[in-house]
């Protein structure tokens, strides 16, 4: 696959929490997109640098905080900062540089695309790499955005994002700003969605297809309003889709419940209930799971994956315990605690 997927868990995500990322949090969501192998993870306030303020939400630490502690727990991947001018500084470029950070993303509104020139040049001038999010997208027409597009591309913006700010846009919407980019321009393309009516997955999953070169994905799609396109259900379709994406799916569904669950509480999705869509596994076969997974001291979400590929249809019992001992032993504390979920929704 050549998009690349930037993981917005910790800047969008923050929206979700009030702003009040630990560093420990993203210290820990971070790392674990990494192992995963995400190469472009974005920390920080959820509208970026400089932002934390009475008007726009205290977040619960200061963006060098943020830096040097995510930079601390990040060797290899990509790590960046969102920035909207007026809100953010130019010197507030230059510390995130100094910093660790690799790149900046610029917000500003479809219409207002020149307020990014001066922020493209300084984050040019610290050789960072530099993109550009078209908020609000929908607003103009598709060939005003070209125009847009190439205009930043050429005063050193590498990639301009089309940005679904209020979750409302079609896949076909979508394809005629990425038809006419491309038809206009050299500009790398990135899509950013929200999931207000219950699109994001699936217009990212679009956007693969039409091969732009940036898709933004958050564990569980946590995210401001209704959220991003889940990184979980992004992955998943994109393996049954047939793309090699690389990721240990069951290693994904994990990551994410056990980065956030001590965090947001309330609303994130079992992994075991991600992966029964992704194996095609009917839950009223869990029991058994949980009494096998117990047995042979195996994780459930292998286990129900290695199993669905023997037999969709019933459950034997017998079979089952076969399929498991061909299984490592799991040595790992299963985040997701399989016996209160099994008690609250399928005790007898």
């Amino acid at each position: 696959m050549t998009t690349n997927i930037l993981d917005t868990t910790i800047r969008d995500g923050s929206y979700a929490v009030d702003f009040k990322f630990s560093c420990k949090d993203v210290q820990n969501l971070a790392s674990r997109a990494e192992k995963l192998g995400i190469r472009y993870i974005e920390i920080g306030h959820g509208m970026g640098l400089h932002a934390s303020s009475m008007e726009h939400g205290y977040s619960l630490h200061t963006d060098l905080e943020y830096m040097r502690a995510a930079r601390e727990a990040v060797k290899n991947a990509c790590l960046g900062f969102f920035c909207i001018p007026g809100i953010a500084r130019f010197e507030d470029i230059s510390l995130a540089k100094e910093n660790g950070m690799d790149f900046v993303r610029i917000g500003v509104n479809a219409e207002e695309y020149q307020k990014a020139e001066p922020y493209i040049e300084r984050a040019c001038e610290e050789g960072m790499q530099v993109f550009v999010n078209f908020m609000k997208t929908y607003t103009v027409s598709p060939k005003e955005l070209a125009e847009y597009a190439d205009s930043l591309f050429k005063r050193g913006a590498e990639c301009v994002y089309i940005v679904d700010s209020a979750g409302c846009m079609r896949t076909d919407e979508i394809g005629a700003y990425i038809d006419a980019i491309r038809q206009n321009s050299r500009v790398q393309i990135g899509f950013h969605g929200h999931d207000n009516l219950g699109l994001a997955v699936c217009n990212t999953l679009y956007c693969v297809e039409k091969g732009i070169e940036f898709v933004d994905c958050s564990f569980q799609g946590l995210g401001r309003s209704l959220g991003n396109a889940s990184l979980e259900q992004v992955i998943m379709n994109l393996n049954k889709m047939g793309y090699d994406c690389g990721f240990d799916i069951p290693r994904v569904l994990e990551y994410g419940y056990a980065g956030l669950r001590n965090i947001v509480g309330e609303g994130l999705t079992n992994p075991i209930d991600y992966m029964c869509g992704y194996a095609g596994f009917h839950s009223s076969f869990l029991k058994d799971i949980y009494r096998c997974s117990n047995e042979k001291k195996v994780d459930p979400l292998r286990l129900i994956l290695a199993y669905s590929k023997v037999n969709k249809t019933s459950m034997d019992y017998q079979e089952l315990c076969s399929v498991a001992e061909t299984l490592p032993e799991d040595v790992d504390d299963n985040p997701y605690n399989f016996g209160e979920y099994f008690s609250v929704k399928y005790n007898e």
